[in-house]
């Protein structure tokens, strides 16, 4: 059981400021409300601009969380755009790899880097939540599908199985403290639909947003990202990929379907499609381009007999499940379900 959580600011350092307290406060309470003890790291709460100008601060808080031998799980704060800015500072030295330890470690979209920089190291992590954007919820309580997975991760460590959620949600367009408890509107889902291959597959899932990894190829959004990603192999290798589930996820950007076309391009030209067991596609928000992605990853991956899982409930559209990465898992289409073995 998880007791005591660090909560960190990796990428953008939105928690600290005053236009977002009236949901961080009901954050804090929930995850209080659960008996967990609630550390903010040192420089959590400093703020958009100084963690922008700082990202040695983020790779320090980091590495003091995980050299925390009282702290159980690192809860990330939210995402953002340059997580990949902390790569010297958590591998020039090899200042990660000293302090690693198995703690859970949960956050998704921007930190996919930290994912992946976890992965290489051989730490298995949590995709799918992060403090402001679950735990934070303006409704009076945390969406009941992203909270049921919240609630069986804190209080066994891991999670035993993912099916669908039976509505998926609108984006809130309003953030301020007017939008206080007020409901998301919400339509009926679908399931888990079969886009490709057999219906039944195996293997152990890695993946997270693709924009994240579009911006490994390119200088579009910061003019050293590509270096960066280059220099500390922050995608990994074939052999990290060879046998694995691939998931992939898109952005409240809803990158245009050309820019999505792209994107798979370069996976494939990294040799990422080539060994993989299949790959699992998470919900866009408000289903916006979901059948135009689904069309192009076919073209794409053109092989007919890679099983492809799309509509899962995972990422940036809500609600949120959890998905373990690094864990043995069986994805079964017909029965509406991703099992994992935590034997």
């Amino acid at each position: 059981m998880i007791k005591n959580i660090a909560i960190v600011s990796l990428s953008a350092g939105t928690i600290g400021e005053d236009f977002v307290k009236h949901e961080v406060e009901p954050g804090v309470k929930r995850l209080e409300d659960y008996g967990l003890n609630v550390k903010f790291m040192p420089n959590a709460l400093k703020g958009i601009k100084y963690l922008k100008e700082h990202p040695e601060k983020r790779a320090e808080d980091l590495i003091a969380a995980f050299k925390d031998e009282s702290i159980d799980m690192i809860l990330c704060a939210i995402g953002g755009d340059d997580t990949y800015r902390l790569s010297p500072y958590l591998f020039d030295n090899d200042e990660l790899k000293k302090v690693l330890n198995k703690k859970v470690f949960l956050g998704f979209s921007d930190t996919t880097t930290n994912h992946m920089m976890l992965a290489k190291l051989g730490l298995n992590t949590f995709y799918g939540q992060s403090f402001l954007a679950d735990i934070c919820e303006m409704d009076e309580e945390m969406l009941p599908y992203s909270k049921k997975y919240f609630e069986e991760l804190i209080k066994t460590g891991t999670i035993s199985k993912i099916t669908p959620s039976e509505v998926w949600y609108e984006e809130r367009t309003d953030y301020s403290i007017a939008a206080l408890n007020t409901k998301r509107v919400a339509h009926k889902n679908s399931g888990f639909k079969l886009l490709q291959g057999s219906p039944v597959f195996k293997g152990k899932i890695l993946g997270g947003c693709l924009d994240v990894f579009y911006d490994y190829f390119t200088n579009e959004r910061y003019e050293d990202t590509k270096e960066i990603a280059d220099k500390y192999n922050l995608l990994g290798d074939k052999e990290l990929w060879r046998d694995k589930i691939l998931l992939l996820e898109t952005s409240e950007e809803k990158m245009s379907p050309e820019k999505y076309r792209k994107s798979l391009n370069y996976l494939k030209e990294r040799g990422i499609f080539d060994n993989l067991r299949g790959i699992i596609m998470g919900k866009p928000i408000d289903e916006v381009y979901h059948d135009e992605y689904k069309e192009i990853i076919k073209e794409v991956v053109n092989n007919k007999d890679l099983p492809i899982m799309t509509n899962v409930s995972i990422g940036h559209a809500t609600p949120r499940c959890i998905i373990p990465f690094g864990v043995e898992c069986v994805v079964d289409c017909n029965r509406q379900v991703i099992e994992f073995n935590n034997d």
